[in-house]
């Protein structure tokens, strides 16, 4: 059982409902606002989205090899040796789907807006309640009436962009086949931390993705180079703070609060990346659109709270 740290004061209970210690409402907000410029910093940039996915998760490789080759050491001999093959290759795995979701959701950014493709891509939950069906585990009747709102949601949202452009509706298309494959990139994750430790599947996860990303940026001829100032200091930003510094406040957030809390308010990256994207880079959201994706939003947050209720009535297995 993890013993509490002296900084981090034990959480409050108002009326049976535990209230975050300041440390961590802190670092909620903190990831809130790094996911949140992710697709702002992704359309900001000149530079193509491929090559900004490929040098956003070979940077994040960099910086997590020293820690994997050391106090991860064990683990990675392991899988090398083909001791822990099998881990080693759902990790693989993880990081084909991400290169997927990368090749897919970040163009739908920059042919799009911003807050659309990230709507949409908030639809993860939804395909991987899906996922879970197929796999016999059935959602719940809260549930399946998430996946409707959202799927709705979802269809009105680019059925209002029909009326805008051909190349608006491509970008809800990607962006929906990036949700698609983050779902199954969160499937196969699952599987490969039940037995690895997060540093040592994130390193081969983000590796394998670097790789294949920089496969098909030297088939398609992309430039991988020749950026100007703004656009490496927005990869940097990408790196250190949604791909970094988001994600790991949030590990730090579960410590402390439950994951169904953290789930709903990772779905704050919605209005968060349209507010940024309006002030920053002039986007101002179609109020056509805006119906649909608070349709697609409640139905995401459904889909999650009625996961989490299923999960509390499920009888512990002795």
């Amino acid at each position: 059982m993890r013993s509490p740290r002296q900084d981090d004061a034990p959480a409050i209970r108002t009326h049976g409902v535990p209230i975050p210690p300041p440390t961590t409402v802190l670092a909620l907000v903190v990831a809130i606002l790094a996911v949140s410029s992710s697709g702002p910093l992704i359309a900001f940039a000149a530079a193509p989205a491929i090559a900004i996915a490929f040098w956003r998760n070979a940077l994040a490789t960099v910086v997590l090899t020293p820690v994997a080759l050391t106090s991860r050491r064990a683990e990675v001999s392991a899988i090398v040796r083909g001791a822990r093959r099998r881990d080693g290759l759902f990790c693989v795995l993880a990081g084909v789907a991400l290169a997927v979701h990368f090749a897919t959701w970040m163009p739908a950014v920059q042919l799009g807006s911003v807050a659309t493709a990230t709507a949409l891509v908030a639809t993860q939950p939804v395909w991987q309640g899906l996922i879970a069906a197929a796999q016999g585990r059935r959602p719940s009747a809260a549930g399946w009436l998430g996946i409707g709102l959202a799927v709705s949601g979802a269809a009105w949202a680019t059925g209002a962009d029909l009326g805008v452009s051909g190349q608006a509706v491509l970008a809800d298309v990607l962006a929906l086949l990036g949700a698609m494959a983050a779902s199954v990139y969160t499937a196969l994750g699952e599987r490969a931390r039940s037995a690895l430790s997060t540093t040592t599947y994130t390193w081969i996860c983000y590796g394998t993705c670097a790789a294949i990303l920089l496969v098909v940026c030297l088939v398609a001829g992309v430039d991988l180079r020749g950026y100007d100032t703004g656009t490496w200091a927005a990869i940097l930003a990408l790196v250190v703070g949604a791909q970094l510094l988001g994600h790991s406040m949030f590990n730090y957030a579960l410590q402390h609060t439950s994951a169904t809390a953290v789930s709903v308010l990772i779905l704050l990256e919605v209005p968060g990346a349209a507010l940024i994207a309006w002030w920053w880079l002039g986007q101002q959201p179609s109020t056509h659109s805006l119906p649909g994706l608070a349709l697609l939003l409640a139905g995401v947050a459904v889909v999650i709270l009625g996961a989490a209720r299923a999960g509390r009535s499920t009888p512990a297995p002795s």
